[in-house]
């Protein structure tokens, strides 16, 4: 084998190789741009999940915030209605005491005397009993006690000249009666029949004037 022959030889090695590294280089950079590229997705998708999610997030909580304030100035209406109603009672109890508090000036009046004694010993179940009332009723509740006592017999009775009701307009009259001990006290003022009806017919008047309540629902 001459030197010619053995330079092309040579060469042809050289070209053989070169061409190897060549095509292995370009499959590498092939594999790299795959790989940059499958990475390059993953990241783009990552991204894109965390923008998803921190949307969501953001959306979810101008939801919540939304809720709040509505279901804040519902209660507030709510209260502003509630409110309103009380105000409207309270005024047509205010009224009512008023109207009473003429009552201890009808001819009525002595009649009524009698009837709240009597019902205050029924109610204390005592054979004897204090009734006390306001200064100004110290006549007509005297009077009273003897006709109370003529319609339940064997009841004592003795009226309190000691310490009396507040006087108009804290106390619109009636009386109080007292167990003989001073333990039990049967409160039959007119205030306080007044209070004790109005709490009793509450639910009605609500309903008469306002309407039934549609938060209430019947069972059948």
């Amino acid at each position: 084998m001459n030197e010619q022959e053995v330079d092309r030889q040579i060469n042809q090695m050289v070209q053989f190789i070169k061409q190897e590294a060549e095509e292995k280089a370009n499959e590498i950079r092939v594999a790299a741009e795959e790989e940059f590229n499958i990475e390059k997705l993953q990241m783009v998708e990552a991204e894109k999940q965390r923008i998803r999610k921190e949307y969501e997030r953001k959306e979810s909580q101008v939801e919540v915030k939304k809720k709040i304030e509505y279901s804040t100035e519902l209660n507030a209406m709510r209260l502003k209605v509630l409110a309103a109603r009380e105000e409207a009672i309270q005024g047509m109890l205010a009224e009512a005491r008023a109207a009473v508090g003429a009552v201890s000036a009808s001819p009525s009046y002595a009649e009524l005397l009698v009837n709240l004694i009597c019902q205050g010993v029924r109610k204390l179940e005592a054979k004897q009993a204090v009734v006390r009332c306001r200064a100004a009723d110290v006549e007509k509740v005297r009077q009273a006690i003897q006709q109370a006592q003529t319609t339940m017999p064997g009841v004592a009775l003795k009226l309190d000249e000691h310490e009396f009701l507040p006087a108009a307009p804290a106390c619109a009259g009636g009386v109080h009666v007292i167990s003989v001990d001073g333990k039990i006290v049967c409160n039959n003022s007119l205030d306080d029949r007044l209070q004790v009806a109005f709490e009793r017919g509450a639910p009605e008047i609500r309903k008469a004037i306002f309407g039934a309540n549609p938060n209430l629902h019947v069972k059948a």
